[in-house]
């Protein structure tokens, strides 16, 4: 026997609760889920809403693009700033709060 599969993998200590009402045919889905997967519904609700939170947490920080797409804006970073005068001139002019 495998003296590793018998440990069970260490996690984080669940110090905090999170309650939620749902209906009843919501809780007997994630319950026949959490039953087709052998897990617990509190271990199948973490886990698909943490996997569900960093899914959507990343669509917002990580964007992937092609090589001519990335070339494109690396350039459009390097261009000079094409208003670079009226840039200059409103950073000039004084604000609300010092005239």
């Amino acid at each position: 026997m495998n003296p590793r599969a018998a440990t069970p993998p260490s996690r984080a200590p669940r110090d905090q609760r999170f309650n939620m009402r749902m209906s009843a045919q919501q809780r007997q889905t994630i319950a026949s889920a959490a039953a087709a997967l052998d897990k617990s519904e509190t271990d199948f609700m973490l886990e698909a809403s943490v996997h569900e939170a960093e899914r959507v947490l990343a669509d917002r920080r990580w964007f992937v693009v092609d090589a001519e797409a990335w070339e494109s804006f690396d350039a459009m970073l390097d261009a000079p700033v094409p208003y670079e005068e009226d840039l200059r001139d409103l950073l000039a002019t004084p604000t609300v709060f010092e005239q």
